[in-house]
């Protein structure tokens, strides 16, 4: 079984996510089967620190180490607040990195979370 992997990234630009698609498009167009690419994008580093918080990756790997929880449960075990997870949780889901299942509990559907962090600026 392949592993799911969510990359992320900050700074790439346009161009680069534009030319992955295209490529995906043209390999499903040719009847190829298409190379599964799941990936949110920053427009800067900053941005992206901002969402993936050291308190939000150790939230993750709890969560992807228990499997579907409750955000009450995933408070308890975190020894934190539940507002505070609430909201964490809330922004994990806007960028892809949280789900939730059919009974409302929330779980990472990812094996691999790849951040890159660029250390140069790249063209856009």
């Amino acid at each position: 079984m392949k592993k799911k992997i969510l990359h992320v990234k900050a700074g790439e630009p346009a161009a680069a996510s534009l030319a992955r698609a295209r490529d995906t498009m043209q390999a499903l167009q040719s009847g190829q089967r298409g190379k599964p690419y799941f990936g949110v994008g920053f427009e800067s580093m900053a941005q992206m620190l901002a969402t993936f918080t050291p308190r939000r990756l150790d939230l993750l790997a709890t969560l992807r180490e228990h499997g579907p929880t409750t955000i009450a449960a995933l408070a308890r075990t975190l020894g934190r607040d539940y507002k505070n997870v609430h909201g964490d949780i809330n922004a994990l889901i806007e960028w892809l990195a949280v789900d939730r299942d059919d009974q409302g509990r929330v779980f990472v559907p990812w094996d691999e979370v790849d951040i890159r962090l660029p250390l140069t600026k790249q063209a856009a």
